[in-house]
Order: structure tokens, then sequence, then C-alpha cells
């Protein structure tokens, strides 16, 4: 009987979990890229009356938050490599020097998924002559880590930082072709809410919750977003 235990990833398991992450990333570039930026729209359109104002400190703020996020999400990838990397280390400290423990722990993971004494004793022999495969194992089945794509970093900056800047374009759009800030508001708001809803939508769909409920919570949370800073542009401006 072939007891091997083979621990190469499912090609599609991989290809879901890459994905996963892109679109995670694209879903937090996205958000605050509606929303950020908008808000800072809605509140200059309340204190200034020129756009040129408007579209200046926007792309400054657009510029800035893509790679503030970036970064933020360049950390993130890194903070999980370091980790993963990290707990390795630790795991093939325990190997070679704790090596009964670690061999009761396999055993311990072959019981819990319903193997019998002598299936469990012959899994653990098997695994444990191949020192890689068996720190392997550990770090899956044992601490439930996965070992990261290192271009995760990268990536997930490129895919944060673009998606905020593709967001950040929606509600400063108006403001390149209407020289009257509270006329190119108007415009913004449509657009903006219309896309946040669409934007909701299919973030609901993707996290699982009701789709038509988490749309209306997005587009609410920009225009309470927009409109709070609208309101006190104006207060300040009085």
């Amino acid at each position: 009987m072939d007891t091997h235990l083979h621990h190469d990833r499912n090609p599609h398991q991989e290809q879901h979990l890459k994905s996963s992450d892109a679109l995670r990333d694209i879903v937090i570039g996205m958000s605050d890229g509606l929303t950020v930026p908008f808000a800072l729209a809605a509140g200059l359109s309340g204190a200034v009356n020129s756009t040129d104002i408007i579209v200046i400190a926007g792309i400054a703020e657009v510029a800035a938050g893509s790679i503030a996020m970036g970064l933020g999400g360049y950390l993130s990838g890194k903070t999980e490599q370091d980790h993963y990397y990290s707990e390795e280390k630790r795991e093939y400290y325990e190997i070679e020097n704790l090596r009964e423990r670690e061999i009761e722990e396999t055993k311990e993971f072959f019981a819990g998924i319903g193997l019998s004494p002598e299936l469990q004793e012959k899994a653990t022999q098997e695994i444990s002559q191949d020192k890689k495969q068996w720190v392997d194992f550990m770090m899956k089945y044992e601490l439930g880590l996965d070992k990261p794509d290192p271009k995760r970093a990268t990536k997930s900056a490129l895919n944060i930082g673009i998606s905020y800047i593709v967001g950040g374009i929606v509600p400063l759009s108006p403001y390149f072709f209407i020289d009257t800030p509270i006329e190119a508001l108007k415009i913004s708001v449509v657009v903006t809410l219309f896309c946040l809803f669409i934007f909701g939508f299919f973030k609901s769909k993707i996290t699982g919750v009701n789709v038509w409920w988490g749309a209306l919570k997005v587009m609410l949370i920009g225009a309470v977003a927009a409109g709070a800073a609208f309101g006190i542009a104006k207060l300040f401006e009085g």
C-alpha cells in the first residue's frame, strides 16, 4: 500500500487562491478610490469657485492615496511572507531537535482524520523520512499556512494602487469638463453613486452577502462621506 503523502498544490486550487487575492486587492483599492476622492471633491465644491483647484487637489490625493494604499498592500504581503518563513524555520528546528514531539503531533493529525493506529504509524514513518515534505505537511495541516507567492507583495501593491487610481478618476472626471464646481458635483454625485452601487453589488456577490443590501450600503457610505464633507465646507465658508 502506498502511504506516501504528496503535497503538490492542486493547480485549480492555486489559481483560485491567486484569483481571490487579486479580487481582494481590487476591492480594497476600488472601495477607497471611489469614496475618498469623492468626499474630497464634494467638500471642495462647497468651498471654492474653481474646478481647477478641485482637479489639482483631486489628482494630488489620488496619487498620494494610491501610493499609500499600494505600500500598505506591499507591507501586508511582506509581513505574510516573513511570518510564513519564520514559522517554517521553527518547524525545521523542532523536527531536528524535538523529533518525538513532532512525531506525536503528526500521529494526532492522522488520528483526527480517522486513520487506524496502524495506518497512523505507517503514514507518520513515511512522511517523516523526507524533512522538507514533513515541514511542508506541518506548515499546512498543523499551522494552516500555505506557502505565499514570492511576488505576492509586489502584485498586491500594483493591484491596490491601480484600483485606487481607477476608482478615484470616477468622481473627479466631471470636473475636467465643467467649469462650475456645483454643476460638476451634481454629475459627480450621480456617476459616483451609480458606480458605488454597482461596485457594492459585485463585492457583495463575491463575499456572499445580500447583494442588494450590500450595494445599497456601499452607496450610502459614499453618499454620507461626500455629504458630510460638503456640509462641513459650507459651514466653515459661512
